[in-house]
């Protein structure tokens, strides 16, 4: 006896109805969520990195809506995480026939396919719903017990060892702070030892070219003063010649005199 066909599977379902994809490339993605539970589907779709998956996801979020709504009107809340994926799948939708130019006066048929995409959601078995509310819970005491775990050992002491502990880091980080700060004014304090060595070298400097102005200026006026004095004594060879000029003048003169009396 053959077994209940794929589209008549019991559940809530939701359909998305010509949509231009082929259906080759939405029934890939559709593989990898079949007989799934809601959480791992919606999972696997957002890690897929193909475009049927985007598509295929928001379906699957319909048919867990349409089913929450339906058993709500029943009077029966039904848990999301409760639901699994009894059966998805894709038919040929209908194909967009275009025409392409091709030589010789040829053309050639353009075919663009759409397709159907359905999903269906059921309930899981009491079993595994048992096994599933069974972790749930014991997750929750798990956390439970740590979060009281770490309330006891805050009221038996353990905000002593925190705060030690907070001080402990503070004073590393205050310590981390500081030493950059002492490396900085370590750095400056050979800055200003560099510029005053350099100060006392350009010190030296002015003053040795200050001695060297002065010697220059010293050789200057030597200079000047030999030149003076061999002005004067220039000046005075032109007196003593000038004197025994207007001697010889005057002799002259005399005998020029005395010779007139003679005759």
């Amino acid at each position: 006896m053959p077994g209940v066909k794929t589209n008549e599977r019991p559940g809530t379902r939701a359909v998305l109805k010509h949509y231009r994809m082929s259906a080759t490339k939405a029934r890939q993605v559709l593989d990898l969520i079949r007989n799934k539970d809601v959480q791992t589907a919606h999972e696997i779709l957002r890690s897929t990195p193909r475009e049927g998956a985007r598509v295929v996801d928001k379906v699957l979020h319909s048919a867990v809506s349409n089913a929450v709504e339906v058993s709500r009107q029943a009077g029966a809340a039904v848990d999301p995480d409760e639901l699994f994926v009894s059966a998805c799948y894709a038919d040929e939708g209908t194909t967009i026939k275009r025409w392409r130019p091709r030589a010789r006066g040829r053309a050639t048929r353009i075919r663009k396919r759409t397709c159907h995409i359905t999903v269906i959601v059921s309930r899981l078995d009491d079993e595994k719903i048992a096994r599933l509310r069974a972790k749930r819970t014991e997750a929750t005491a798990a956390l439970r017990s740590r979060r009281v775990a770490a309330s006891r050992l805050r009221r038996r002491g353990g905000g002593s060892d925190d705060t030690t502990t907070r001080d402990t880091a503070t004073d590393e980080t205050f310590a981390d702070e500081q030493a950059p700060d002492d490396a900085v004014s370590d750095d400056a304090e050979t800055v200003s030892d560099e510029a005053v060595s350099d100060e006392d070298a350009s010190g030296e400097t002015v003053s040795g070219e200050t001695a060297a102005g002065e010697s220059d200026e010293a050789t200057s006026d030597d200079v000047s003063e030999d030149e003076s004095e061999e002005t004067g004594g220039e000046d005075a060879t032109e007196e003593v010649d000038t004197d025994e000029s207007e001697a010889g003048a005057e002799g002259s003169d005399d005998g020029d005199t005395a010779g007139e009396e003679n005759d």
